[in-house]
């Protein structure tokens, strides 16, 4: 063989021109239907790769018309010339089953390389790219697939009934007519839907149609005059039917499509000349005349008139059966202001189906990209129908590997690809160097049947990954079959129930486990595993309509693989579906799917009319290359208590497919997974709602996604998840490394527990001596008060919550409490670093107004951040498993920001006083003297920062940085709760015990007590001695007094001393003033003494 190869380096683009070899003929792309050969779908046109070819042998491509193929080898891609062109879907289809791609022009040099190619290998025509731009079709009900269209009524009770078409028509070398008609169905009659005559020939182009005995409505052309037979028909059946016919005077070619499928066809009329042109068209009637005298006139309604002066395809036929637009330029587009109808006849609205009227991609057309003439513009739309060259896009690698592994085989085939030829001569043809498309379900079928038999035969030997290669290729071709037959071949639904079965052996052998670790070996050139699962929703989804035909339940079931597809007819009271894998052995809950009851009526309420699931369960797949490859996702926030070592795939995989009408339709699902993985001592596993995202990292074939899915509920061995669309789902379990025992573990709730007991009791003593002893209101003791309470309310819930768990709304209710309240005891720590940033820095702000304020911060600030969550994430404000804010949503950061940004603040508030009692310890010490200066002033500094430091430390609220630190070790998680659950304690003995405030208001309260002991005895309960002179008590009791005002005694003897205790109106009720007398050696001593209700004396004295 002769063969022109180029050399290539890393930076260079190469073309190489490859001549095809005389003595090997290499397939070509087969046609989209093998049955059905047409002149125009013979044409030879070359197909444009961007992708590596999967042939063995050297670099070469060939094709059987003799044209050569290219092969251009960039840094990165490998793009090669391929034979036949094909529509833009089956282009997408040929590029998928070589693990390619229609490329996409996203950037300028996508654009520049593929343009190169083309200039260099001559493509005289524009080839199909994809548009990066333009998503998936959204799914439409089939109630808003029909359209409202103008139709023309011709009553049964009149036979005068006509409609003129108001256009000029030019000679015509080729005409097509499409229109829809209603026939009658009480009409028995020979009918003439349109008529065309010219004025030198009558019976130019007319269709007529007339009912059989079996109730038939035949269709018959009549030709330059010549009658062709009654052959093409549609039932009597009331509906709306299109018919199309067409006519070439080239070849002599005419055609009759009813429904867009050809009924009739043939070739033997005259081709000597044109159809007339200035004609006139008329509907509903024979002109027996040029424009006049009408026969055999129509019953029935007619609308969607078209006329070209071209052969349509019958492509274009199928796609005007669907009201899809086409390109075409027309002579008659329906219209009635175009039409002058009889009076009989008359104008009504009816609804038509059109299942292409919401597909955008065949209303818009079909990205192309030209480089052949530069007055065109390079990127243009065509219509998706049309047969084009296309470009693939893959790597260069592949390409590579591809053909490293196909000379493997070609060298030295393998034991299940020997066996495989044995049973199957065409499996080299598909399988081949050069894969052919396959044609049939029945062709597909029995290749797959070969297949499944050759891996039985060949168990023990197993596949080697260059089988597993063809084998997915072969499920990709299967995979695309045109599911609709033609009419002339058996619509035999066994046909597609046996494919599916062989479908889904073959593929249970690709996955299952014994060839888990081969997919390292052919990772270069296929996705993975989960391409496997992307052919099965394919062939399932496009032959869903075939195997349900019959039935409205099908399983099928091999070791790996469970499909289930279900079908009903949407209703009012239509309920919601499940379904489960295999039953386990041990009896433990199976993997389950369901769709809910509320989802599928929303589908019947939007107009849907039929519902299709297709379910599938997968028991040994691992999407990834190598099983125990770890996943790569970033963690979820936890207590601090474990390491984050990875994330693995924990669970099957199960997924469901919803058709409504035969459209795929996405909604939501629940599914229970059970746990494959128990964790090892020493490690925790989190599992993750997940499902893989074929559309994330396309170049790899997908990745695992979180979007739209959570958790429900978790036990030990399963996990229940909700997510808002369908896909393959599966369980990934996040693998955390304990850094405590359980014992440790135990002792922190214990210990957690016991301090929040504590200091609760610590919070209400101090509350209640603040209130009980008469500590002298100010700004400060009104802040200590509502932190007590915000703080105490927050551990009495804190400590509540395990109790709570249980019920759902208790649970949320103590959830939203615990949120209020810590945020409330944070607020108040802020408003005690304010309150005290205050003291130190002067603020001129008046009391009044700033407890206002602080009133605001301390408990409307709590208040609004917790309504603003509840109404932004109410669905997610609440932890799966116990009562505190959901730590795994950005929820948490209602409570996290708040609380760092109060800590940050109070430690620069500390900062700042530390400071200036610093400051002021220095003034001090400069003034000792110079010999303990030094001494004292070590001492004083270090006082001056280790006071404050332990007096604002539990009302600032920064023992909770220690938080920051737990996961570093058990000491520090024991060091946090210990600082924390007891901070109410530490309240207590700070700011009760040791509160000079305190401590004054109960010595005052007991020396009260004394003073009203002492007006109960007539006694002073305490006496201070002059300074002058030294006094003693009395000797004798003093009397009772006898009058409010005074109360006199017996005059005392010179050795005694005597006393006067009155009450004074001038005092208070209960102050009284006691004189005393005594006489001493050479002076006399009078001593006043008067008590108040504070218990405050004063005492006066004189000689």
């Amino acid at each position: 063989m002769d063969e022109m190869q180029g050399t290539y380096s890393e930076d260079e683009h190469v073309v190489e021109q490859i001549q095809p070899d005389n003595e090997q003929e290499l397939p070509q792309v087969p046609h989209q239907e093998e049955d059905a050969p047409e002149p125009h779908l013979r044409q030879s046109s070359r197909v444009l790769c961007e992708s590596e070819p999967t042939h063995a042998g050297p670099d070469r491509v060939g094709d059987s018309h003799g044209q050569h193929k290219a092969l251009f080898l960039t840094s990165r891609w490998a793009l090669q010339l391929v034979n036949d062109s094909l529509s833009f879907l089956r282009a997408e289809s040929f590029c998928r089953s070589r693990f390619s791609s229609l490329v996409t022009l996203d950037r300028s040099e996508d654009q520049e390389e593929a343009l190169e190619l083309l200039r260099q290998a001559g493509l005289r025509s524009p080839v199909w790219v994809r548009d990066h731009s333009r998503g998936a079709a959204q799914p439409v009900a089939l109630s808003k697939q029909y359209l409202q269209f103008s139709a023309l009524n011709f009553p049964r009770e009149s036979q005068e009934g006509f409609a003129n078409v108001n256009v000029s028509f030019p000679a015509m070398s080729a005409i097509s007519v499409c229109v829809r008609v209603q026939w009658d169905p009480q009409w028995n009659e020979v009918s003439t839907i349109f008529s065309y005559a010219a004025p030198v020939f009558t019976n130019e182009f007319q269709l007529r149609g007339q009912v059989d005995v079996q109730g038939r409505i035949l269709l018959a052309l009549i030709i330059h005059g010549k009658h062709l037979p009654y052959k093409a028909w549609f039932p009597n059946d009331g509906a709306w039917h299109h018919i199309c016919v067409t006519w070439r005077r080239s070849d002599s070619l005419w055609a009759i499509y009813v429904d867009g499928d050809r009924r009739d066809t043939s070739s033997n009329t005259d081709t000597s000349r044109d159809v007339y042109g200035d004609g006139i068209l008329i509907l509903g009637q024979d002109q027996d005349s040029f424009g006049g005298n009408f026969t055999e006139p129509f019953s029935g309604n007619i609308t969607d008139l078209n006329v070209w002066n071209t052969s349509l395809e019958e492509r274009h036929v199928r796609a005007l059966n669907a009201c899809s637009a086409l390109t075409q330029e027309r002579l008659f587009s329906w219209s009635l202001d175009l039409l002058s109808s009889h009076p009989v006849v008359r104008q009504v609205q009816t609804l038509l189906f059109c299942p292409a009227a919401h597909q955008q991609m065949e209303l818009q057309g079909c990205r192309t990209l030209q480089g052949f003439s530069d007055q065109l513009p390079p990127l243009d739309l065509k219509d998706c129908s049309d047969l084009l060259p296309f470009v693939c896009r893959s790597s260069r690698e592949r390409y590579l590997k591809m053909k490293q592994l196909n000379e493997s085989q070609s060298s030295q085939p393998s034991a299940f690809m020997n066996q495989l030829m044995k049973l199957s001569n065409r499996s080299q043809m598909v399988l081949g160097p050069q894969p052919a498309e396959l044609g049939s379900l029945s062709q597909a079928s029995a290749l797959l049947d070969a297949s499944a038999q050759a891996l039985e035969d060949t168990q023990q030997d197993g596949l080697q990954p260059v089988d597993m290669l063809a084998l997915i290729q072969l499920l990709s071709l299967a995979a695309d079959v045109p599911s609709q037959p033609r009419v002339n071949q058996s619509r035999r639904d066994d046909d597609a129930q046996e494919l599916s079965v062989n479908f889904i052996s073959v593929a249970d052998s690709v996955i299952s486990q014994d060839n888990a670790l081969k997919w390292q070996a052919i990772k270069e050139v296929v996705n993975g595993p989960m391409d496997v699962v992307k052919s099965i929703d394919r062939m399932v989804t496009s032959l869903s309509p075939r195997l349900m035909a019959e039935t409205s339940h099908l399983t099928i079931h091999s070791p790996n693989i469970k499909v289930e597809v279900q079908q009903q007819k949407l209703q009012e009271a239509s309920g919601g579906t499940s379904f489960c894998g295999p039953e386990t052995e041990d009896g433990a809950s199976q993997d389950c799917i369901s769709v809910p009851q509320q989802r599928i009526q929303d589908l019947h309420n939007n107009g849907f009319h039929s519902l299709t699931l297709v379910n599938t369960w997968y028991g040994s797949l691992r999407p990834l290359f190598n099983p125990t490859e770890n996943i790569s996702m970033v963690p979820t926030v936890t207590d601090g208590g474990q390491r984050y070592l990875g994330t693995v795939l924990g669970s099957s995989v199960i997924s469901t497919t919803v058709l409504g009408d035969d459209q795929p339709v996405s909604m939501a699902v629940h599914f229970q997974l059970q746990h494959r993985i128990q964790s090892p001592l020493g490690t925790v596993y989190d599992p993750i709602c997940a499902f893989w995202d074929f559309d994330l990292s396309p170049e790899a074939g997908g990745w695992w996604s979180t979007k739209g899915c959570e958790v429900v509920s978790k036990q030990y061995a399963h996990t229940v998840c909700h997510c808002n669309h369908t896909t393959n789902f599966a369980l990934l379990l996040q693998v955390y490394e304990a850094q405590r025992s359980p014992e440790n573990e135990k002792a922190l709730q214990v210990l957690t527990f016991i301090g929040c007991g504590v200091s609760l009791c610590g919070l209400l003593f101090t509350f209640i001596l603040f209130i009980a002893v008469g500590v002298p209101k100010s700004d400060r003791t009104t802040v200590h008060k509502n932190l007590i309470v915000a703080l105490g309310v927050a551990e009495l819930l804190l400590m509540c919550s395990d109790w709570a768990s249980g019920n759902e709304v208790a649970c949320f209710l103590v959830t939203a409490l615990l949120h209020l309240f810590f945020m409330a005891s944070f607020s108040w720590m802020l408003v005690e670093g304010l309150l005290l940033w205050s003291k130190v820095v002067s603020v001129n702000i008046s009391e009044d107004r700033r407890m206002k304020l602080y009133y605001a911060i301390g408990w409307g600030l709590p208040v609004l951040i917790v309504a603003v969550t509840l109404a932004i994430s109410v669905d997610k404000y609440k932890a799966d498993d116990h009562c505190w804010l959901n730590v795994k949503t950005d929820t948490i950061w209602a409570f996290v920001g708040p609380v760092v940004f109060v800590l940050a603040v109070n430690a620069v508030v500390l900062c700042r006083v530390v400071m200036v009692t610093v400051s002021s310890a220095r003034r001090r010490a400069k003034m000792l003297s110079p010999s303990s200066a030094s001494k004292m002033q070590t001492f004083d500094l270090t006082w001056a920062v280790t006071r404050p430091v332990l007096i604002l430390l539990p009302v600032l609220g920064l023992t909770w940085l220690c938080g920051v630190l737990v996961h570093l070790s058990v000491v520090v998680a024991y060091v946090f709760i210990a600082l924390n659950s007891f901070q109410g304690l530490y309240i207590f003995l700070v700011y009760a015990v040791y509160n000079s405030e305190v401590r004054n208001a109960i010595k005052r309260i007991r020396e009260k007590r004394k003073a009203l002991s002492f007006t109960n005895c007539s006694q002073p309960t305490s006496f201070l001695p002059s300074q002058r002179a030294p006094v003693t008590s009395w000797g004798r009791a003093p009397p009772t007094p006898s009058s409010p005002e005074t109360s006199e005694t017996s005059g005392p003897t010179s050795s005694t001393s005597t006393s006067l205790v009155i009450k004074n109106e001038s005092f208070r009720k209960e102050s009284f003033v006691s004189f005393s007398l005594k006489p001493t050696t050479g002076t006399q001593v009078v001593q006043l003494t008067g008590f108040k209700p504070s218990g405050i004396h004063v005492i006066f004295s004189s000689d």
